[in-house]
């Protein structure tokens, strides 16, 4: 699995790069070169070596749970035994409600953000977590609302 924390082997041409893909995440290896003015071959090779490392993850559209009929997002604060984290981890990957999973310092050990359909979809979901071995604790902040989405752009371009 490639490293997570790779942002030191990021260089102006590859911030180019991450740029006109941040503007245009469709955009073809040519277009992508067209737009930097670098040859398709190197924008090609920094692509290829951008996704080895880890700086470039998975492209998956970014689809709105509530379309999905999820419309009720909620972040479950986690307290586990810590020499049970990989098999809960991995039980947490088996629901897929949980969106992702996030490993936390201070009071709480994780994390876990989840979609429900309503409150009593946000029970079950909750009883299902702590029902998994070596989960000692939980609780639940619901989402009202969103004020500042998922972004990247800004960061990118302090590189450029």
């Amino acid at each position: 699995m490639p490293s997570e924390d790779r942002s030191a082997d990021v260089d102006g041409i590859d911030a180019r790069i991450l740029s006109a893909l941040t503007a245009d995440p469709r955009a073809t290896v040519v277009a992508i070169a067209d737009r930097t003015g670098l040859a398709r071959n190197t924008v090609q090779a920094r692509m290829s070596r951008l996704e080895d490392r880890g700086v470039l993850r998975s492209f998956e559209r970014r689809i709105n749970p509530s379309a999905l009929g999820y419309p009720l997002t909620a972040f479950v604060l986690t307290s586990v035994t810590q020499r049970q984290l990989t098999a809960i981890a991995a039980a947490l990957d088996d629901v897929p409600e949980v969106l992702e999973v996030h490993g936390l310092s201070g009071v709480s050990d994780l994390l876990v953000h989840v979609v429900a359909r309503d409150a009593d979809d946000l029970y079950r979901i909750t009883g299902m977590i702590l029902d998994i071995p070596g989960v000692t604790r939980t609780t639940t902040a619901l989402v009202m609302r969103k004020l500042v989405d998922y972004r990247i752009t800004d960061l990118v371009n302090r590189l450029l």
